[in-house]
This record gives structure tokens, C-alpha cells and sequence, in this order.
């Protein structure tokens, strides 16, 4: 599985982001001359090497009639554009309808959480012009470049926000912002001694918009590593570290919920383990035990999703005569399955094909064969 790999641990902003990304691309100077041919009015992107903390990567200037942004004091709004403005001009870009529908998306997070900052109406919201184009040109890049490396699956690790305050047009806001701490919820975030804002909206929406998942870095063969570079200085290299590469398999969470029973049928105990299995359990299975006053009983065990937990546990508490319920939490190692049908001289059947890990199974299905059994060897 072709994966995509976040490392935030100085944060994510739309500029870092974009370079990291670009660092994986096969043609980045030609991806340049593209992003500049879009239909960006007075937008110049280019691109530079950067070192930080002796590590070298790219870093991304987006020039705004011949000016960085920051020289434009992006927290002072002098003009204004409102989203409508915005999807207007993004809507007219030589872009795919998927990396504009992508970019739009990823502007009404920034606007939801902006209003919800503010405490008024999204549509009252409005956002500084030249900032805006800056963030445009981070944004459509970002979506520009995850199409053309068309990953499987994105992951990140969790952002480090950083911590402290940072000075706007309202005043001195606590760090992480109120927009990007509200953009950010659900998502794990952390910060450690680093002082300053790491995490921008743009950055915190992007990553939101296209991360599946969040944990550590999973096993995987990289083919291509990109550094993303800030333009702030810290004792640690600013810079955002994108991984590219596959990953043979899946590590997924699973849930176990175990209940001990002395008290029902065999059958009563079958018709549980159906009915559970029959509702999207991933196994049920019961084991022998010797219980309290040395009483026969058995282990119900039901593995399920984390999504499925809450049904499941409803389940048992019906259909068994339990009164709790334990719960383990695993990680689970799983190969990629497929079914695909065989035609044999008797009949056709059923092949299991299982891959990852380095590892390639295949099995046919047992009822199949038993029944072409029945047929052919009465």
C-alpha cells in the first residue's frame, strides 16, 4: 500500500507542508512552473534549498506582487475577501474539479473555525486579501501535490503545537491559536519546551482534510524522504519531514470483550456466538473454564472494532447472562486479503490470497471444496 507519512514535530504550515511534498516529487521544477501557470493573479511560487540545524530541504516562497507575505503584515487586515471570494477564485483556477473541491473544503475549515472564534456566522467571515492569496497558493499546491502522488493512505504523527503567545490584529492569542485549536479537535496534539506558534491554520486544515490516521511512524519501506523547511530558527531543525513509501499489510486496533458464563446452554451460548458474528464481530469464541466454587463454565471472547464496541457489548449484555464485561485493546498485524474464484475441472471454487509482511498466501475455500465433494464423490 502506497503511504504517506507526516512528521510533525515542529509542527505543520501550508509552505512546509508544500515543500516537504515537493521534495517527494519526481519533477519538482516543472511542478513549479505548473503551480505558477494556474491563474494566480500577481503570484509568483518559487523555490529555494534551506538548512536548518545542518539538515538541508526546500523551502517555499510565495512572492505577492513581488513581495514575501510577511512583508504585506499578514495579521493587519487592511483588505478583505470573503469565503464566496475565495471559492470564486478557486473555481477559476486551471485546476481539476477534485483539487478544487480539496482546496474549497479545505478553506471552510478555516472559515468554520474563524466564525466559531469570532462568534459570528461563516459567511460574515472575512479574510485578509493578500494573506489570503499567500494561503491560496499553499493550499491549491498541497492538494496539487497529493493528487499527483496519489498515496494510498495518509498518516501523520501528532503535532507539536508549540506554546507561548502570538501577537494579531485582536491582540496577544494563546498558542495554539483559537482557529487552528479548533481546527485541530480529535486530532492529538502535544507541545514540549519549543516557544512559539509551530502550528498554523492552514497548516492544521490541510492536515485535518487529508490525514486518515494518527500514531507513530508505521512499518514501513521508504523510497523517498522530503524536508519541508520554516522560516523560523529553534535548537531543532523547523521543518516539517514527509516519508513516502509502501507498507506490506496492515497494524490496525483491535477490541476483546470477555465475559465468563456458568449459567446458559450450549445451545443459548451457540446462538450468542451466531448472533454476534452475524452483527459484524470479527471472531467469537468460547474456552473452558473452571469458575468460582469449582463450577464448569466458559470464556466468551468476542474480537471486534473499535467502532463496533459499543454494539457488541449491547449484544452481549442481551443475549448472554453476564453482568460485566472486560475489555483488552490489541494492535493487530493483519495481510491484505483477496477473493478471487478458480475454475477446476469440477467446478469453481473459492481462493483466499493474503499478502504482506514479505509474505504471500493462498488458500482455497473449504466449503467449496466439500461441496464439489458431495458432488463428484457421493
Amino acid at each position: 500500500m502506497k503511504t504517506l507519512y507526516l512528521e510533525c514535530n515542529m509542527g505543520a504550515a501550508g509552505d512546509m507542508l508544500m515543500a516537504a511534498l515537493l521534495e517527494l516529487h519526481e519533477n519538482p521544477d516543472d511542478f513549479i512552473f505548473r503551480l505558477n501557470n494556474i491563474g494566480l493573479k500577481n503570484t509568483v511560487i518559487t523555490k529555494e534549498k534551506a538548512s536548518k540545524c545542518g539538515i538541508v530541504g526546500t523551502h517555499i516562497k510565495v512572492l505577492i506582487d513581488n513581495k514575501e507575505e510577511h512583508e504585506h503584515e499578514h495579521h493587519h487586515h487592511h483588505h478583505h475577501n470573503t469565503l464566496h471570494n475565495i471559492e470564486h477564485t478557486i473555481g477559476h483556477l486551471n485546476i481539476s474539479d477534485n483539487i478544487k473541491q480539496n482546496a474549497i473544503s479545505v478553506y471552510k475549515l478555516i472559515a468554520e473555525a474563524e466564525s466559531h472564534s469570532h462568534g459570528v456566522p461563516v459567511n460574515q467571515i472575512h479574510f485578509h486579501e493578500v494573506g489570503e492569496l499567500d494561503a491560496i497558493a499553499d493550499i491549491v499546491g498541497v492538494c496539487m501535490l497529493i493528487d499527483e502522488l496519489s498515496p494510498d493512505k495518509i498518516i501523520s504523527s501528532p503535532i507539536n503545537v508549540g506554546k507561548g503567545h502570538v501577537h494579531c490584529s485582536h491582540g496577544i492569542l494563546p498558542v495554539p491559536a483559537p482557529a487552528t485549536a479548533f481546527i485541530l479537535k480529535g486530532i492529538p496534539i502535544y507541545n514540549d519546551e519549543i516557544q512559539g506558534e509551530l502550528c498554523t491554520p492552514t497548516g492544521a486544515a490541510l492536515i485535518k482534510h487529508f490525514v486518515q490516521t494518527f500514531e507513530s511512524m508505521p512499518l514501513i519501506k521508504i523510497t523517498n524522504i522530503g524536508y519541508g523547511m520554516g522560516t523560523k530558527d529553534f535548537k531543532r531543525a523547523n521543518c516539517v519531514r514527509a516519508f513516502l513509501g509502501n507498507i506490506d499489510g496492515k497494524k490496525e486496533k483491535i477490541i476483546e470483550l470477555i465475559c465468563n458464563l456458568d449459567d446458559m446452554t450450549p445451545e443459548a451460548v451457540a446462538f450468542a456466538q451466531i448472533l454476534l458474528l452475524d452483527e459484524g464481530a470479527l471472531d467469537v469464541y468460547v474456552t473452558p473454564i473452571v469458575m468460582k466454587k469449582n463450577r464448569s463454565g466458559v470464556m466468551f471472547s468476542c474480537l471486534c472494532s473499535e467502532e463496533d464496541k459499543d454494539k457488541m457489548v449491547k449484544l452481549m449484555f442481551k443475549h448472554t447472562t453476564t453482568l460485566g464485561i472486560r475489555e483488552i485493546c490489541f494492535n493487530r498485524y493483519a495481510l491484505d486479503r483477496e477473493l478471487t474464484y478458480v475454475e477446476t475441472k469440477h467446478g469453481k471454487i473459492r481462493v483466499k490470497k493474503a499478502t504482506g509482511f514479505g509474505v504471500e498466501k493462498t488458500k482455497p475455500e473449504f466449503e467449496d471444496i466439500a461441496r464439489l465433494v458431495k458432488i463428484h464423490n457421493p
